[in-house]
């Protein structure tokens, strides 16, 4: 282990909102991983405008956003290499692929330092064959020398490890899951009596599958009427896909039944999931999605897809798996609201005690201490890690 505090980057694309879930996960990982006093990080990646507005939420942590030039689906900033150069720290760790921030790792690393890299589902099936051919240049490149090269690889559950090794990839691998924040108990649901909302939270991106959970909703809506439901769609749009689901919405004529209720970070945020008798995620692909995992924390019930990679979930009874088609969403969704209140309450304690006992960040930053100091200082082989 090390003698005295050892030097830490966490490097990245965006170091704010606009990196989605992978965002929050950084920030938690990092900031539990300085309570630790094992290693002082600092976390370094690619401005974006909401990184102002984010910064406050790093905490004492140093975060450096540095400018792109440029396209910005790249993110080459020549100042970011000049700096980890300069801090030269004992270990990089990596969050995210397939922008400059891999180039700058590989570069860095010719100085014989050591580095991991936490792919957040990046080399599922799904998310290798979108922009296929923009990645399997940018593999050619760089990604795969930046992989291949890694002390440690990071997937956040048994599927990912796997799509790892069906990548060619033959590093080793830590399989450590992301942890989440538990909200006060004492704060109160607060929707009204005999009304229910079912919410989705997240990018607004093709990969989420919210056409179909879209147009299943519109099949049930009758019944989801009925009962008091509505389906509450909030987040960012990227690529343009509000347009497109609001534009399908009103050709099925979903009227006021399903609310585009925009980005939401902070109190507004968890007045969403207060007011939420539900959580859907449709998802095609995911590495470990942080919003299923907020939602449980929250005590509500999971409608997800199996592409969420959370088996832990339908086993404890937590949620309710669905398939990627018009029938399995509609099946799950028509499940759910025959459900009383009872027993989605169950189901969401149940969802609560599973993060309690698996999710929570001091056991994820524990494991992972546990993998950096294998790396820097060797010893025995972490429990998590796969050779």
């Amino acid at each position: 282990m090390p003698k005295s505090i050892a030097g830490l980057i966490y490097l990245t694309g965006p170091v704010s909102r606009a990196a989605g879930g992978l965002f929050d996960a950084l920030r938690n990982l990092a900031l539990e991983i300085a309570v630790g006093n094992r290693y002082s990080p600092s976390v370094m990646g690619l401005h974006e405008p909401s990184f102002e507005q984010d910064k406050s939420l790093w905490g004492k942590l140093e975060a450096k956003a540095f400018r792109v030039s440029g396209p910005g689906f790249f993110g080459y900033a020549p100042e970011l290499l000049r700096t980890l150069h300069l801090k030269n720290p004992a270990l990089l760790h990596i969050h995210g692929l397939w922008m400059y921030p891999s180039v700058a790792a590989i570069q860095w690393s010719r100085r014989s330092k050591p580095y991991v890299v936490s792919p957040h589902g990046m080399l599922d099936p799904w998310a290798l064959n979108n922009s296929r051919w923009k990645k399997r240049i940018s593999a050619a490149l760089y990604e795969d020398r930046h992989l291949r090269g890694a002390a440690c690889l990071h997937a956040l559950n048994d599927a990912e490890a796997e799509a790892m090794r069906a990548y060619g990839l033959t590093n080793p691998i830590c399989v450590i899951p992301n942890g989440v924040e538990l909200p006060v108990e004492t704060e109160a649901k607060s929707a009204p009596p005999g009304k229910h909302n079912l919410l989705y939270l997240g990018r607004l991106h093709p990969k989420k599958g919210l056409p179909l959970l879209v147009e299943a909703w519109c099949r049930i809506q009758k019944m989801a009427d009925a009962a008091g439901w509505r389906l509450v769609i909030a987040g960012w749009d990227q690529l343009g896909h509000q347009a497109e689901l609001q534009a399908l919405a009103a050709k099925l004529h979903a009227g006021s039944s399903i609310e585009f209720a925009g980005p939401r970070f902070g109190e507004a945020k968890a007045a969403l999931f207060r007011e939420a008798s539900a959580f859907v995620l449709p998802s095609l692909s995911e590495g470990l999605p942080m919003t299923v995992l907020e939602a449980w924390s929250w005590r509500l019930p999971v409608l997800m897809t199996a592409n969420c990679n959370l088996p832990e979930g339908s086993r404890a009874g937590a949620a309710i798996l669905m398939e990627t088609d018009s029938e399995g969403v509609c099946g799950a969704l028509s499940k759910l609201i025959s459900m009383n209140s009872s027993e989605r309450g169950a189901m969401g304690a149940r969802g609560r005690r599973l993060v309690e006992e698996q999710f929570q960040w001091p056991c994820v930053a524990g494991q992972m201490t546990q993998v950096y100091d294998w790396i820097l200082c060797g010893g025995p082989q972490p429990a998590c890690v796969l050779n």
